[in-house]
């Protein structure tokens, strides 16, 4: 098995937010998106649509059921990229910076890893990791 995508569910503004942070400053591309019935962004990593935006169009009610499932109110807690270069490291604190986007850093001395922790919306957590031996 290997993770195919995260799909994000957010009202406009905040979907049109998250697609720009994403493009903007994280370094995804936007690409090809199947006509769907509500409004979105798919954005690419390395060729694979790994982030599905979608846009929510009306309040979520909780109340929906499909074969006995109800389908709460999305959450996830954070989504984590991996930086594999000391340039790309820099790179993303560059563009954070010019886009005046706060962010913590912190490191785990255990895994030897460095990370970077941004909140482009509210309730929407991501994590930035890289290894320290790529910024000694």
């Amino acid at each position: 098995m290997h993770l195919d995508h995260i799909a994000i569910v957010a009202s406009d503004p905040d979907c049109a937010s998250l697609r720009r942070f994403f493009v903007d400053v994280a370094g995804l591309t936007e690409g090809s998106r199947p006509p769907f019935g509500s409004a979105g962004h798919w954005l690419y990593l390395d060729g694979r649509a790994v982030l599905h935006l979608i846009q929510r169009t009306e309040p979520d009610s909780g109340s929906g059921s499909s074969h006995g499932l109800t389908r709460p109110p999305a959450r996830i807690d954070h989504l984590a990229l991996r930086v594999e270069h000391a340039g790309h490291w820099q790179a993303l604190l560059a563009r954070l910076r010019a886009h005046r986007m706060p962010y913590l850093l912190s490191g785990h001395r255990a895994q030897q890893e460095q990370q970077l922790f941004v909140t482009p919306v509210p309730d929407v957590t991501v994590e930035f990791v890289i290894e320290a031996r790529y910024l000694v």
